[in-house]
């Protein structure tokens, strides 16, 4: 039986010559693919002398390093279960982690060992091992003296590749169980959907402890045995430089924001690239249209979750719309209401996916995952979702963050398309607050430009009103600075419905 380790996948599509780059950028040294293969192999052997075995977990929390990378490699060769951990977690968040996926070693960034060694959920685990942002430390140190070659363990389709927390804004974090299937799978899908040729080279600004820089660019990237642009971080100005050297860029919608914001960013400094894809929050129309223009390329946006990578994709060859997500990749969609029955053509509903890249479940979650299954299959996602006329999907919004206002359905993202194209404002964001008759009132957070003079909270509601019903005139409307984001440009609405709730 083939080996459908998820490791043994990308080995098979490296190139013959494995002298050639795979890792290089202004802040890093070259690495070649074998520089990797040999030190995923020495990392492997230290982990597995550890105690460590297939099926165990590795909790992960480190900077940004190619070592990084070649760790989650080194994991996939062992057969262990990666665990990325946000670098912004604070210990009380870890502690919770370890607890619940019990990994039996965690790498660290040197800083904050000693103070994940004290924390209850550390009981368990065999090894505390360290890797700092430039690639240093006691797994480095440790592994180096290891042979460099390993027989990559064998693993079925079907089992667990890597655990990832879901963010836990509705209660405590959810582990979502991915196999070596689901990535595998859903990084076909989207090599084939973007049209990777041989002589890519991708630019690589993303955290690596989240799906969009670890499984969407970085396995693209690897099937199709890429050379890899690596940037510690995103800054603008370092992308732009670093533009004419590559043909594919994964990107937030912040970041193209903040590209668009530079002067140097022009059609020229563009000219090599072939591909730009925006994921992982809500692209603007604004934003797309204005990168359109000032480039004379399109952004490709697609839609995913955690639970099951990529989901839908804009295509590569065809029109790509602002405001859609395109159209199903390799898995089964439909639309449905709360009850699971389909809603009529057109209407709004929860998207509902089936399809080799749904994860296994939510680990230690039995009775969650039942919940979020229904029973022919289908993985209820929660994304509030329409498909057009035209065949394109829209997502409306997730559906905890639905409001019903006097018994009516209201939809953040409607309003905030309006207010969006308000004269004087650049960005806004929709939620409800309890209310003593209407059960919820619509509230809004609004993020001015500084184009009109004195803009004030009752020009929004006068204008919202004289567009929408009113039962989706904002109650309330604040000025803001900026709306709070996590580290992926998402817009934190549990944090705006907090202020909201605190006001009153």
């Amino acid at each position: 039986m083939t080996n459908q380790n998820l490791y043994t996948l990308f080995e098979n599509s490296f190139p013959d010559d494995r002298t050639l780059t795979v890792f290089e950028g202004p802040e890093i040294a070259s690495w070649t693919f074998a520089d990797i293969t040999s030190l995923s192999a020495q990392m492997t052997h230290l982990m597995v002398e550890l105690g460590a075995a297939p099926g165990d977990r590795v909790a992960v929390q480190v900077g940004k390093s190619v070592e990084a990378v070649v760790l989650y490699l080194a994991c996939l060769r062992a057969g262990l279960v990666y665990l990325p951990l946000n670098t912004a977690y604070k210990s009380a968040e870890i502690d919770y982690f370890l607890g619940d996926a019990k990994p039996i070693i965690v790498v660290c960034d040197p800083a904050s060992r000693e103070e994940l060694l004290n924390l209850d959920g550390a009981s368990e685990v065999t090894e505390f091992l360290t890797l700092d942002g430039a690639g240093k430390g006691s797994l480095l140190d440790r592994s180096t003296s290891y042979p460099k070659d390993f027989e990559t363990a064998a693993r079925a389709a079907g089992d667990l590749a890597a655990i990832l927390y879901t963010s836990g804004t509705t209660g405590r974090s959810k582990g979502a169980m991915l196999t070596h299937d689901n990535l595998a799978s859903n990084a076909q899908s989207l090599h084939k959907a973007w049209h990777f040729e041989p002589g890519d080279i991708l630019l690589h600004a993303l955290p690596i402890f989240h799906v969009h820089g670890l499984f969407v660019a970085l396995h693209c990237a690897f099937l199709n045995g890429s050379k890899i642009i690596y940037l510690t971080k995103f800054d603008p100005q370092v992308v732009i430089s670093q533009l004419p050297k590559s043909t594919v860029f994964m990107g937030v919608p912040t970041f193209y924001v903040r590209l668009l914001a530079e002067t140097s960013f022009t059609a020229e400094a563009c000219n090599n690239m072939r591909l730009f894809t925006a994921g992982s929050a809500p692209l603007l129309e604004e934003t797309f249209t204005a990168f359109s223009e000032r480039t004379g390329q399109v952004i490709l946006e697609r839609y995913g979750m955690t639970e099951a990578g990529m989901i839908t994709t804009n295509p590569y060859d065809g029109e790509r719309k602002a405001g859609t997500v395109g159209f199903p990749l390799d898995n089964d969609v439909r639309i449905a209401d709360e009850d699971g029955n389909l809603v009529q053509e057109g209407e709004i509903g929860i998207l509902e996916i089936k399809g080799p890249n749904v994860f296994k479940g939510y680990w230690q979650m039995p009775e969650k995952t039942a919940s979020e299954f229904r029973s022919d299959g289908y993985f209820i996602t929660g994304d509030m979702t329409r498909k057009g006329d035209d065949g394109y999907y829209r997502i409306v919004g997730r559906s905890k963050d639905l409001i019903i206002s006097g018994g009516y359905n209201v939809y953040p993202k409607e309003i905030e398309s309006f207010i969006d194209d308000m004269p004087g404002v650049k960005e806004s964001a929709v939620v409800g607050r309890p209310h003593p008759d209407f059960g919820e009132a619509v509230i809004a957070f609004i993020v001015t430009d500084g184009t009109v003079a004195d803009l004030k909270a009752e020009d929004v509601t006068q204008f919202v009103k004289e567009k929408l019903a009113n039962f989706k005139v904002p109650k309330e409307v604040f000025l803001i600075k900026e709306l709070p984001r996590n580290t992926m440009g998402k817009v934190q609405k549990n944090e705006l419905r907090a202020q909201a709730t605190a006001a009153t």
